[in-house]
Formats: structure tokens, C-alpha cells, sequence
């Protein structure tokens, strides 16, 4: 009788044993310190097939093509199936959809003509919760994608009011690090409305810089500047830099980057994504410990390969329609901490949720 009780005593205790070891990954389930966000403009299931097999001579040749989770996104906007990226890029920074051309507004938006709710962004999160943030894009930083990211208006043509909310963040210090294009015309947008930026943003702690090379040359307590230029840099390069003052924030960052691959320009288009292609490897191949690296594009445009033959120049053989937006789902890629949500077909809205789950937020 006793070794029956015996046996029984030790089968309980293995039983809580193994009901502990189940429980423990499900609690203790890893958070990101950091997000990094890569969208492709544009960059729909067929930019990325043609950029691999222009870059590498085969498809599948895309360091996104092969992250450990992938998804699709689908990227209709409130009321439109085919999205601009105002609209695709407001669902994926707030959770929610609105209309083409609204910034960060709430689908009560009229564009031009009345505001929506002011939806709070990923990054403003961020800010409030003392982490350090940046924005990167080879567009202007007054454009849609990058202004969702900070600014929230009804019209995303009204760059100059758009660029001013960079002096007044709704939450923490502001953003830390900005690397983009558009010097020229932000500069004259904002002047026109009587601002002087070479004079306000260093008020605001941030050193106003022209090219990736002066901001190289930044002294090395400089955590805080605005690299607006008016001509291409690299991407990769680009990255590099950012990261190298915002993982100086003990507490972690968020950082949104952009590469525009959408023009009337193939080989620029299929060039950039793999420019933005390289950079992703070399993020992950940094950060992907604890960082959750989201990939994605705001949605699809007409370019297709509609014939030819394997080893042939295929930029003769693309067809464009003048950049024009398209309605099919794209590509999501994602690795690090978070990065097992992405999985099937998502709504756009799907990927604010994911990111802020990775950082462990509600």
C-alpha cells in the first residue's frame, strides 16, 4: 500500500512539475526593446519579385523573401480599395483605417475640409514611454508616410503645417533622429509660414544638418538631429547611422524606415528595394536578439514582368503604368521578439497591434 502511494506522490509531483514547465514560456514570453519598421512604398509582390532576380539572377534571392515568419497584408483604406500611402500608412501607425489623404485622423476626417479624431501613433507611444525614435525616407519628411509617423492633418498636401508638429510633439521630447528628403521645399513651406527652421529645431534640441556625411560628422554627444537634403543616400547607410545614436537609449527605440519604390523608373524602383533589402540583413543581423523587424510595404503598384526568358536582362521586359496604386495584398516578413503573429492574411491595422504587443504594450 504504501509504494501505491509512493507512486501516486511522485506522479503528482510530476504532473505540477510538467504543468509549470508549460506555463512558464506562455508568461515569460519574450518582449522587444526595440521595433524597427522597414515599408517599402510601392513595393508590392511583384517590385520584390523583380528586385530579386534583378539583383541575384533568381527569385527567393531577398533577405525578406526569406525571414522566419511571413505574411500577406491586405491594403484597402476606409473607404477606398486601392490605398494611398496617407491612409495605409495612418492604419498601420494607429490601428486604424481613414480616408486616402488624411494623416493620423480618425475616418471623421473630411480631407481638406474638416479634421477626425487625432489617432495616436506607434511612435507617439513611444515617446510617452521614454524611448528614443527616428524616421527615415528617401521621400520628403513632410510626406505622407513619414508625417503619419508624427504629425496628424486632413490633407497630406499641407506639408509646411505637417513638418511644424516635428516643434511640438504631443508626447516626450519629440522625435530624435530624422534622415530624408524634400530640404528645399520643407524649408520654404515652413518659412512661408513664418517659421525659421535653422532657427527653431536646434530651440528644440535637434541640429539641423544637409547630408548623411555632415551628419557622420555630428559631434559625439549629438543624440538628437534633422538630416533633411535634396539629394539620394543610401538606405543601408542611412540605417547605420540612426542606429547608432538611438541605441544609446537604454530604455529602447522605435524607428520607421522608408524606401520609396514606386516612380515610372524601373531600375531605380528594383535598385532601391534591393538597397532596402540590404538593409534589413544588416539590422537583423544586429539587433534581431531583441528587436522585432517588421517588413511591409503600404501597398502594391502596376509593375509586372509579363515575359522572358531566364537569363535575360529583364528591365526591357518590365512593364509600368505611370506608378500607379493597386488594391492585391503584400508581403509582411518579421523576425525577433512578436514576430510570430505575422501569419496569414492580415488587416493593414493588423501590424500596429503586433508592434505594440512586441513591445508589450496595450
Amino acid at each position: 500500500m504504501s509504494m501505491i502511494r509512493s507512486i501516486l506522490y511522485i506522479r503528482g509531483c510530476f504532473g505540477v512539475v510538467f504543468f509549470l514547465c508549460l506555463a512558464t514560456p506562455l508568461s515569460a514570453a519574450p518582449r522587444a526593446k526595440n521595433v524597427v519598421l522597414f515599408l517599402a512604398d510601392g513595393g508590392g509582390l511583384p517590385t520584390v519579385n523583380a528586385a530579386s532576380i534583378l539583383g541575384y539572377g533568381k527569385p527567393r534571392a531577398l533577405y525578406i523573401q526569406n525571414m522566419p515568419y511571413i505574411g500577406l497584408a491586405e491594403t484597402s483604406s476606409a473607404s477606398s480599395w486601392v490605398s494611398d500611402s496617407a491612409a495605409s500608412m495612418t492604419a498601420i501607425m494607429t490601428g486604424e483605417k481613414t480616408h486616402n489623404g488624411v494623416i493620423s485622423q480618425s475616418a471623421e476626417a473630411e480631407r481638406g475640409v474638416k479634421d477626425g479624431r487625432v489617432l495616436k501613433t506607434l511612435l507617439e507611444y513611444a515617446e510617452e514611454r521614454g524611448l528614443s525614435t527616428g524616421v527615415i525616407s528617401n521621400s520628403s519628411l513632410a510626406d505622407a508616410t513619414p508625417a503619419a509617423c508624427y504629425a496628424h492633418a486632413n490633407d497630406r498636401n499641407k506639408h509646411g503645417e505637417i513638418f511644424l508638429q516635428v516643434l511640438k510633439p504631443r508626447f516626450g521630447n519629440g522625435i530624435d533622429v530624422m534622415i530624408g528628403l524634400g530640404r528645399k521645399s520643407v524649408l520654404e513651406k515652413t518659412a512661408a509660414l513664418g517659421v525659421n527652421l535653422s532657427v527653431e529645431l536646434p530651440k528644440k534640441g535637434l541640429s539641423l544638418v544637409d547630408s548623411l556625411t555632415a551628419v557622420a560628422n555630428l559631434p559625439g554627444r549629438t543624440q538628437r538631429f534633422v538630416a533633411l537634403s535634396d539629394e539620394e543616400f543610401e538606405i543601408p547607410r542611412a540605417v547605420e547611422l540612426a542606429l547608432q545614436i538611438l541605441s544609446r537609449n537604454s530604455k529602447g527605440f522605435f524607428l520607421m524606415v522608408e524606401s520609396n519604390t514606386h516612380s515610372e523608373s524601373p531600375k531605380q524602383d528594383l535598385d532601391r528595394m534591393v538597397a532596402f533589402d540590404r538593409a534589413v540583413r544588416q539590422t537583423a543581423e544586429r539587433l534581431r536578439r531583441d528587436t522585432l523587424i517588421l517588413v511591409t510595404a503600404d501597398h502594391s503598384h502596376d509593375l509586372r514582368l509579363t515575359k522572358g526568358k531566364k537569363g535575360e536582362d529583364i528591365l526591357p521586359l518590365i512593364r509600368v503604368s505611370g506608378g500607379t496604386h493597386t488594391a492585391e495584398e503584400v508581403l509582411v516578413s518579421a523576425e525577433g521578439p512578436g514576430a510570430e503573429r505575422v501569419k496569414g492574411i492580415l488587416p493593414n491595422t493588423e501590424l500596429f497591434h503586433i508592434m505594440m504587443g512586441a513591445f508589450g504594450w496595450k
